[in-house]
């Protein structure tokens, strides 16, 4: 993944995320707000992939249930945002919509894709620095806007 600002306001950054062929996009995903200490943003992108497992949450198992898609599939849409946890880590939440050749589609939780041929994703910050925290029992954590500043 190569990424670049495009552009820069009062200090609030946006950028293109450009992905390759075999690129991970959910780790490149973190490893792009790590770098960059992004940490309250917006993303939005399409592309395609060859593979990916998007999640289901089940609330009552308390768990992401994983959909695992083993085919050349169209990007529609990811959009998601970036968030730094309690301990200042940064957190990538996304979901993703995909078609399937025919037009079938299937969408949920980001867990993993895998690029191909490429994926284009705009990340504009924002101008409050969001804070996330974890909810007790639970695999998420959700924005909170006391905490975020």
């Amino acid at each position: 993944m190569e990424y670049k600002k495009i552009a820069e306001d009062d200090g609030l950054a946006t950028y293109a995320l450009i992905f390759a062929d075999g690129d991970e996009a959910a780790a490149e995903l973190l490893r792009f707000a790590k770098e960059t200490g992004v940490n309250g943003a917006s993303i939005t992108g399409v592309g395609a992939a060859s593979s990916a497992t998007v999640g289901w949450f089940d609330f009552a198992a308390k768990a992401y249930e994983p959909n695992r898609v083993d085919e050349q599939v169209e990007v529609l849409s990811l959009l998601g945002d970036i968030a730094s946890l309690e301990d200042g880590s940064p957190q990538v939440h996304a979901h993703v919509t995909l078609a399937k050749r025919g037009g079938a589609a299937i969408g949920g939780h980001l867990m993993e894709l895998h690029v191909a041929p490429t994926l284009e994703l705009i990340v504009t910050e924002s101008p409050t620095h969001l804070r996330k925290r974890s909810i007790p029992g639970l695999p998420v954590a959700t924005i909170r806007l006391a905490e975020s500043g």
